[in-house]
């Protein structure tokens, strides 16, 4: 999250009634542009690697490169302008 604050985002660990828990991240420059990111293992027939996940259930970008996926974010809730 520490990335997201750095780029001027808002961002905020948000738990379900499940238990399940995603980021939610907020242009407070345009607060319509918004996303909510998960990050979860994604199970391949040799390894298990961890992903952060866009909201409609794409694969976003590795965990292991948080600056990586803040840009994709940043890029994605950028308002006209910035």
């Amino acid at each position: 999250m520490s990335e997201l604050d750095a780029r001027g985002f808002h961002a905020r660990v948000v738990r379900t009634h499940t238990g399940r828990a995603f980021v939610r991240v907020i242009n407070p420059n345009a607060t319509s542009l918004a996303e909510n990111v998960t990050c979860r293992a994604q199970t391949a027939h040799s390894h298990r690697d961890w992903y952060y996940w866009w909201s409609w259930g794409e694969r976003m970008h590795t965990a292991q490169d948080p600056a990586g996926a803040a840009t994709k974010v940043a890029r994605v809730l950028a308002a006209v302008g910035e």
